[in-house]
């Protein structure tokens, strides 16, 4: 026995050839998303990976279509850890207390939300939608909103600096 498999807390063991037949890969077509998920005006989100579709117990995953010139209002999403993947069009993102700082993403790009983090969605685009992969730490769908926060007029833009991406 390996080290690798000493350090599994699952059994490998099956009853049959077909054990993982229904319970292993699942691949979700594209044009078969749920689209029964809480929506936000000028958004359209549809589910593809969650408990209730695939028995995912730990993630979300999904899309998010951002009408051209909409936002989503202040909000976090609890404990849940987000990752946005911008497959189309321009997304600004803002965040803190009083949403004081700003950045832009494109196509290609990642978007990382920690937990707790208030933030705000924007389609940069006036005339496009912007398309995204939606990924979430949990299945459950957090989102609380925060009508109160009264934004500041002109955020801060932030650039991506970390040890290995000096400015």
């Amino acid at each position: 026995m390996t080290d690798h498999d000493r350090d599994h807390d699952h059994d490998h063991t099956h009853t049959s050839p077909d054990a993982w037949k229904h319970t292993g890969v699942r691949v979700v077509p594209g044009d078969s998303l749920d689209h029964n998920t809480a929506q936000t005006p000028g958004m359209d989100r549809a589910a593809a990976i969650n408990l209730a579709r695939v028995g995912a117990q730990k993630l979300w995953a999904g899309t998010v279509t951002i009408h051209a010139n909409a936002k989503t209002g202040a909000h976090h999403h609890g404990h849940l850890e987000s990752v946005i993947y911008v497959l189309k069009g321009k997304a600004r993102m803002r965040w803190g207390d009083e949403l004081e700082f700003v950045a832009e993403a494109g196509p290609g790009d990642f978007i990382f939300v920690p937990p707790y983090v208030p933030h705000q969605e924007i389609n940069a685009s006036a005339d496009e939608a912007l398309e995204c992969v939606l990924m979430r730490s949990d299945g459950e769908a957090v989102a609380i909103n925060l009508p109160d926060m009264v934004p500041v007029e002109k955020p801060e833009n932030v650039k991506w600096i970390d040890p290995t991406h000096p400015e």
